[in-house]
């Protein structure tokens, strides 16, 4: 009696496990939007079939991230205003882009010096208003993906031009301003809401607090650290570990358990998509390989116009949808076999792993802050 007695408050562990995960795979019916999906899938599908026509899919990556992050920019309301901030995010991705397959190849300290001050910079954008930092962070995956591109083609000895990379990423920004100058026109030059309606388009200025800074650092410390280990120890597929860990949370004192549980399962779920879609070319070649190749790009585009439609029904579906696009689009160009997927996993468990710390320090970091007495007024 006395030890059920004592039991009597505490939760079992598998109930509080299935509680978790029903709050992190909670849907959202009324969340789903085709619609958007569709066209997201329309716009993606151009310059896909663009590269397939020239036969240079090597510079497709830049170009779907290009439009798809254009898109997500797009703030809505007035044309010309639209315009100009869809404009200035396409220029700064173009210089990122530059940087990242300039040195992509180069000696790993470069890597690790430009990914700290990128992320760092990226972090503390959101001074300038939530929808700055949305922007900012879009910039920061850009960049972690372009060098791991870059550093892709490298080892697998395939080549690729810095300038039309950065061609490819811009004409993604112009083909989107196009598309919106095409809307406008088709909407008799009205106002148009924002194409992703969830991201915030706040952008009033916010004090550069104490809080902030912190955040920005480890997020900016993370991104440096999980490079520095990819390619510091030259590890095989190793850029999987900094993507997965860019889950790291946001420089801000809002960020849930939830949220962070969802971003963290949605990584893990999608590099293990990835890993089993890139078992299907292993080993192929010739006619069979291309064949499969231009399959599994077709579905990566799928799985990115799925992420557009589910954004609000489930964040870790999203995610995960996400996470499997990229990695597949990745790691598409390189020669692969079946124990490569042991690695990909590898780090990417590492990725998360680290991701998961980070969020803990930075919840121990807030709770603090919030605990910290005020000064007496």
């Amino acid at each position: 009696m006395v030890g059920a007695t004592q039991g009597e408050g505490r939760t079992p562990p598998l109930a509080f496990v299935t509680r978790w995960l029903s709050e992190v795979f909670k849907l959202n019916p009324a969340g789903l939007n085709w619609m958007r999906g569709v066209v997201v899938l329309d716009v993606l599908l151009v310059p896909l079939v663009f590269y397939w026509a020239i036969g240079h899919e090597e510079y497709l990556l830049s170009s779907l991230f290009g439009v798809l992050f254009a898109a997500l920019v797009d703030p809505g309301g007035k044309f010309e205003i639209r315009a100009a901030r869809v404009a200035i995010f396409g220029l700064i991705g173009a210089a990122l882009t530059a940087l990242g397959f300039g040195i992509g190849g180069d000696a790993w300290g470069w890597l690790v010096l430009a990914v700290f001050l990128v992320t760092l910079v990226a972090s503390l954008a959101v001074v300038f208003g939530v929808h700055r930092f949305v922007a900012g962070l879009l910039l920061n995956i850009w960049f972690i993906i372009a060098i791991a591109l870059a550093a892709g083609f490298h080892n697998a000895h395939i080549t690729s031009n810095t300038w039309t990379q950065v061609g490819a990423w811009a004409g993604g920004s112009v083909l989107w301003i196009a598309l919106m100058f095409l809307g406008w026109l088709i909407r008799a030059r009205r106002d148009v809401p924002a194409f992703v309606a969830e991201i915030p388009g706040d952008t009033s200025p916010r004090p550069l607090t104490r809080p902030v800074i912190m955040f920005a650092l480890i997020r900016a410390v993370v991104m440096a650290g999980t490079v520095a280990l990819a390619f510091g120890f030259n590890l095989s597929h190793g850029y999987w570990m900094p993507i997965a860990a860019i889950v790291a949370p946001r420089p801000s004192l809002e960020q849930t358990t939830t949220y962070a549980l969802q971003r963290l399962a949605g990584a893990l779920i999608g590099a293990g998509a990835a890993a089993l879609l890139l078992l299907i070319p292993a080993n192929e070649h010739g006619h069979k390989l291309v064949a499969v190749t231009h399959g599994l790009e077709v579905v990566a585009l799928v799985l990115f116009m799925h992420a557009a439609a589910i954004r609000m029904w489930n964040y870790a579906i999203f995610y995960a949808a996400i996470t499997a696009a990229v990695l597949t689009l990745l790691d598409l160009p390189q020669p692969t076999d079946y124990g490569d997927e042991g690695y990909r996993v590898l780090w990417t468990l590492c990725g998360v792993a680290i991701a998961a710390v980070v969020m803990l320090l930075a919840s121990l970091l807030s709770r603090r802050t919030a605990k910290a007495p005020q000064p007496a007024g």
